[in-house]
């Protein structure tokens, strides 16, 4: 209780930042990359190893480190929050759907899809690794439910999606975000889509948002049966990001329907 007798406003969901070693190497690259170029200006060396130039490369690694450094610092405390309605308003939702997140992290899409879901259940699996976001763990994500008034309706498993422990058909809708490229290896990647279509009920949705292997990801959930594989992420920013990040980010996004015979 405060001073005056009322409340304390709910403390607000703390969904982490994503990739925290990446940022903190860009961070690391850019202060590298403008020092070079800051000392040569100055004059306190040539700006030249051998017969190459280096200062003006410099310059442009600072930039493009920091800028990329900046987005992924909003995209985490920001622009993510605004993805997270963008992909959940794919499903036409009924209210009592049963989802599971894969890769779900702290719980910004398992617990959107817990208001979306109404009287349903929202399930969020995955192995907590903190290199892939800050403060990752069950708790974390239980807490975060709590805070947006969801935990009773949220559960959190400990699995790996390559296997995952739910019996087939037992989901309404399937969402990610951001997760499955963490499998590093092509065939763990394919597993994982099997796995999605497995425990997808007929008639079900998948929803998938990832920074690169999309176009994998639909072929093989088309190869498991799926119908209406569809890749709807900005051309725009897909080329963007192709070019600022050489070739490594590709964010698209996938949904796909499993039929009902």
């Amino acid at each position: 209780m405060t001073a005056t007798g009322a409340s304390a406003p709910p403390a607000a969901p703390d969904y982490g930042i994503d990739a925290p070693g990446v940022i903190r190497n860009l961070v690391i690259a850019a202060v590298a990359g403008l020092a070079v170029y800051g000392t040569s200006r100055a004059g306190l060396w040539s700006g030249a190893l051998g017969p190459v130039r280096i200062s003006g490369m410099g310059l442009s690694v600072g930039i493009g480190c920091a800028f990329m450094a900046c987005w992924m610092l909003y995209d985490s405390k920001v622009g993510k929050l605004k993805e997270r309605d963008r992909l959940l308003d794919r499903i036409p939702w009924r209210g009592d759907e049963a989802v599971l997140d894969v890769g779900c992290g702290r719980g910004l899409l398992l617990i959107g899809a817990a208001r979306r879901a109404g009287s349903g259940r929202a399930t969020g699996l995955d192995l907590w690794q903190a290199e892939d976001l800050t403060g990752n763990s069950p708790q974390a994500t239980l807490e975060n439910a709590r805070r947006e008034g969801v935990d009773s309706r949220v559960t959190v498993a400990t699995g790996d999606m390559r296997k995952m422990p739910f019996p087939d058909a037992s989901f309404d809708v399937v969402l990610s975000n951001v997760a499955i490229h963490n499998v590093y290896e092509a065939e763990g990647r394919r597993a994982t889509m099997k796995e999605i279509a497995r425990v997808l009920k007929p008639g079900g949705r998948v929803v998938i948002h990832d920074i690169r292997h999309v176009t994998a990801y639909a072929s093989d959930l088309a190869g498991f049966g799926l119908r209406d594989v569809e890749r709807r992420g900005s051309k725009l920013l897909r080329g963007l990001l192709f070019v600022l990040t050489f070739g490594s980010l590709r964010p698209d996004i996938l949904t796909a329907r499993k039929p009902t015979s």
